[in-house]
């Protein structure tokens, strides 16, 4: 993520603090929940793309998948956005130590 994405963010974390009527510890526990609902569309675009219910049938493709998931990931950076002062620093060191830990660097 470089800092425009991260500064998109905070432009949609601004207008989500002066639209919504939820506020304060309220706000940030819906911005965690709200991941929940977006997987849920996720998982939703994947049966149909796979036609997984044959009710339905192939009601999606691929690309729902792929914008629902990006629904998911923009979803996060809100929330996470929301309760840390430095989002893109918390993001990064994150980042860093999953790769560290899945990937460690050969001993010499």
């Amino acid at each position: 993520m470089d800092k425009t994405q991260w500064e998109t963010i905070g432009r949609l974390v601004e207008w989500l603090d002066k639209e919504s009527p939820v506020t304060g510890e309220q706000a940030k526990m819906m911005r965690v929940l709200k991941i929940g609902e977006e997987f849920g569309e996720v998982a939703e675009a994947l049966h149909g793309a796979l036609g997984a219910n044959p009710r339905k049938g192939r009601s999606h493709t691929w690309t729902d998948v792929e914008k629902e998931l990006t629904d998911v990931i923009v979803t996060a950076m809100v929330a996470l956005a929301t309760i840390a002062p430095d989002p893109q620093r918390v993001f990064q060191e994150r980042l860093d130590a999953l790769i560290d830990r899945v990937m460690p660097e050969p001993q010499k």
